[in-house]
Parts: C-alpha cells; sequence; structure tokens
C-alpha cells in the first residue's frame, strides 16, 4: 500500500470534528513552497552557467566578497 493509499483510507477513521483541522493541513501542503521555484534572476544566471558564462566560486564564504572584488578590477 503506497503513502498515498494509506492517508486515503486513514481519512475514514478520523472523527468527522477532526477533519476540519485535516482539511485545513491538506490544503497547506498541497500549495507548492514558493522558495523551491526559482525567480527569474536565478533561472537566467543557470542559463549563463549553462552556455559557458557566469562566475564559479568555491572557495570559503568569507573571502566571496573580495573575489568578487578582484574579478571586477581584473
Amino acid at each position: 500500500m503506497s503513502t498515498r493509499e494509506l492517508a486515503k483510507s486513514l481519512i475514514d477513521q478520523v472523527p468527522e470534528n477532526k477533519l476540519l483541522y485535516i482539511i485545513a493541513y491538506l490544503q497547506g501542503a498541497a500549495i507548492p513552497d514558493e522558495s523551491e521555484t526559482p525567480n527569474a534572476d536565478t533561472l537566467e544566471a543557470f542559463e549563463e552557467l549553462d552556455n559557458g558564462g557566469g562566475h564559479i566560486y568555491n572557495g570559503p564564504v568569507e573571502n566571496l566578497i573580495s573575489s568578487l572584488l578582484e574579478d571586477e578590477s581584473a
């Protein structure tokens, strides 16, 4: 039995007065998490990297700003 099938079968066992809580939870869970969807700027950056452009930094975060400033002055 899949997780979805188990959830559907359990719904029938929940008392009517508690279903409102479950419905509210399910409605919230069904809304896509916007933080997982890249915005237009991020999608553009991905495309730039895919096309061989952009800047990939693999050093420690503490040195990121100085690395970016060095690239600007070069």
